[in-house]
């Protein structure tokens, strides 16, 4: 048996969706994200292209039945250029910012939800 300590905390996560082509449209736009879709899962799902999966973190959304507005876990999503520019996105997509950008020492980040209601964060890194 080995002791190693993973590399990272998160190694997957799942954001579940009432709409599967919106919220696709939505990450997409918010997160300049892109999806690879699979369906050889007990569920269709959309994987986010963002890391390499043998190494990274990445995750998936599926069509599921999200948490109640704002009250499930929140992910975080990293978006690569100016967070402000990110946080527009988000309205215009059919989300809402929900908090100022808060400052910590690895960048910055502000709480969203999602179309489904579904609590994510946006961040940049210092």
């Amino acid at each position: 048996m080995s002791n190693v300590t993973p590399q990272n905390a998160i190694v997957w996560f799942e954001i579940p969706v009432t709409d599967m082509a919106r919220a696709k449209t939505f990450y997409a736009k918010v997160a300049r994200a892109s999806f690879r879709d699979d369906d050889t899962g007990p569920n269709p799902m959309a994987i986010f292209n963002i890391a390499d999966m043998k190494s990274g973190v990445s995750g998936h959304l599926y069509p599921g039945k999200p948490a109640a507005s704002g009250s499930g876990s929140t992910i975080h999503l990293a978006v690569a250029e100016p967070l402000e520019d990110a946080l527009k996105r988000v309205g215009e997509s059919g989300g809402k910012v929900g908090s100022d950008i808060v400052k910590i020492p690895p960048g910055r980040f502000a709480y969203c939800t999602d179309p489904d209601g579904n609590s994510i964060g946006l961040f940049t890194h210092s």
